[in-house]
C-alpha cells in the first residue's frame, strides 16, 4: 500500500526544522519509525511527525521537561528519557520555536549515537564450500559458490511518497 502523502503543515514543519539547521554541515534527513528525522552528527537530534517536533534532550531534565505545557514523554512507561512530543501550542512563537532547537542541539554533542547499521543489498561472504568429485575425477563447484557471485541489479532510487501519482 503506498504511502498517504504529507499534509501541508507537516512539509511546513519540516521545511522549519531545515530551515534552522540549515547553518550546519552535518545533518542527514531519513525516515524513522514513521516520522521525518534529523541527524545531527549522526545522532537523532529532532523529528517531525503530522504536526508535532520530536526532540531529543538531556535524559537528567526528563523530569523537568515532562512538567512543561504542551509536553509529552515518548515513551509513558518511562523507556525513553529525554524523547519528548512538542505539541504545536509548544513552538508557536519564536521563542518557544528557539528554545527546542536550542536545547535539542546543544544536548547532541553529549546524546549517544546509535550503533551503525549494516548496509543492505551487500552480499555476505559466504565460507568456502569443498568442490565435489565426480566418478570421472572433475570437480564440481556447489551452490554456494554461485550465491557468492556480486548481483550486477543496481538499487532502485526511492521516491518520496508525494510523487509517487506523478509516475
Amino acid at each position: 500500500m503506498p504511502a498517504r502523502p504529507l499534509s501541508d503543515e507537516t512539509l511546513h514543519l519540516i521545511d522549519a526544522v531545515r530551515t534552522a539547521l540549515a547553518h550546519r554541515s552535518d545533518v542527514e534527513e531519513r525516515a524513522l519509525f514513521g516520522t521525518h528525522a534529523f541527524f545531527v552528527d549522526g545522532k537523532m537530534c529532532i523529528a517531525v511527525k503530522g504536526e508535532e517536533l520530536l526532540v531529543r534532550l538531556p535524559p537528567e531534565r526528563h523530569g523537568e521537561l515532562q512538567e512543561m505545557q504542551n509536553t509529552r514523554e515518548l515513551s509513558p512507561g518511562g523507556g525513553m528519557k529525554g524523547y519528548f512530543w512538542v505539541e504545536p501550542n509548544g513552538f508557536s512563537t519564536r521563542t518557544q520555536w528557539s528554545f527546542w532547537i536550542d536545547e535539542a542541539l546543544a544536548y547532541n554533542p553529549h546524546a549517544k549515537a546509535a550503533p551503525p547499521k549494516k548496509k543492505r543489498g551487500i552480499a555476505k561472504a559466504q565460507p568456502a564450500t569443498p568442490k565435489k568429485v565426480t566418478a570421472t575425477g572433475a570437480r564440481t563447484k556447489g551452490a554456494a559458490a554461485k550465491a557468492a557471485k556480486p548481483l550486477s541489479k543496481k538499487p532502485t532510487a526511492k521516491k518520496h511518497s508525494i510523487f509517487e501519482a506523478d509516475d
